[in-house]
């Protein structure tokens, strides 16, 4: 009786959203956050209107995955900035570009040649120095 439940259920769910499109910030209200003087407003209010308009080039060349992973990091804990979204496309551009750059060790690990009998270290990755 209830066999086309599961397939109306999976057919009525929508898929997972990518951002195509900028999100919207309140710019104003993220200003006047920062407070300070109407000086400090305004060179806040043209820095964002600045990082929106670098953002609307560079939109279109950034994969799915980056723009919703940067768009959740820049629009979560109740902030937003056209700024920090900015900021983690370009973070997420230069990893990519270090990473596919043939001379990475990271990027080809077969490119070393092994040494029988001494392990691999990592020097300087995840250690308090």
């Amino acid at each position: 009786m209830l066999f086309h439940l599961p397939i109306v259920m999976m057919a009525t769910l929508s898929p997972i959203a990518i951002a195509d499109t900028i999100p919207q910030v309140d710019t104003a209200r993220e200003c006047r956050f920062e407070g300070g003087s109407t000086e400090t407003f305004d060179r806040c209010m043209r820095d964002e209107a600045e990082a929106l308009k670098q953002l609307q080039v560079e939109w279109p060349k950034v994969t799915g995955a980056d723009r919703n992973s940067c768009v959740a990091e820049a629009t979560g804990g109740g902030y937003a900035s056209y700024i920090e979204l900015l900021t983690c496309l370009e973070m997420a551009r230069d990893l990519a570009a270090a990473k596919s750059r043939p001379d990475n060790p990271r990027a080809n690990p077969d490119s070393r040649p092994a040494q029988p009998g001494q392990p691999e270290q990592t020097v300087g990755v995840g250690r308090d120095q």
